[in-house]
């Protein structure tokens, strides 16, 4: 899918790139190697999307949505859970049954995660922000993703200015692993 655009529509187009994933997963037995593949897929595209999150969206929430703080602390916590189930399900292969429950489990929160951003959070933001500022947050949110970790650091430091300092240096190490790896790549 093509990014560009607001803050809006690059994370709107990273949910349905989730989503697509989700899918793929869906549409296989269980124990189906590719549903690892897919797997990490999807973990990498959700860690990046959280760490760009964490570094410029929720603190543009925190500045300028009434109520903010509240809504930033609640997506945070969010984004800890879903690390950790991203966390544990790298330990598992695609014909354990743990591997079937914790991504159902992930699909789950994800999906309800999406819904509640798109229906809740993007629109007050959208009502809060000049369409300039969502045009720089949106770049911003890109160029976080580029550098961002692939794998999920559930002990990394989720806040500014900590998560600028410390993703870029993962993200690279993480890249490098799953190159030497072929992680996310079809065999």
């Amino acid at each position: 899918m093509g990014h560009g655009g607001n803050v809006i529509d690059e994370l709107t187009t990273d949910h349905r790139e989730v989503a697509e994933l989700f899918g793929k997963i869906e549409a296989l037995p269980s124990g189906h190697k590719d549903r690892k593949l897919y797997a990490d897929q999807v973990t990498m595209e959700l860690v990046r999307h959280s760490v760009a999150e964490e570094a410029y969206l929720y603190p543009a929430v925190r500045r300028h949505v009434p109520g903010g703080d509240a809504i930033a602390d609640k997506e945070l916590e969010e984004h800890a859970e879903a690390e950790q189930l991203m966390k544990d399900l790298e330990r598992h292969e695609p014909d354990d049954p743990e591997f079937d429950r914790l991504v159902t489990r992930l699909m789950r929160e994800i999906r309800a995660h999406i819904a509640d951003e798109e229906g809740n959070l993007f629109p007050r933001l959208r009502e809060a922000c000049s369409p300039e500022a969502l045009n720089e947050l949106g770049d911003k949110v890109r160029q976080a993703k580029k550098t961002a970790p692939t794998r999920p650091h559930p002990a990394a430091p989720d806040k500014p200015p900590m998560n600028k300092i410390v993703a870029p240096g993962a993200g690279l190490v993480d890249r490098v692993r799953d190159a030497l790896t072929g992680r996310g790549k079809p065999e």
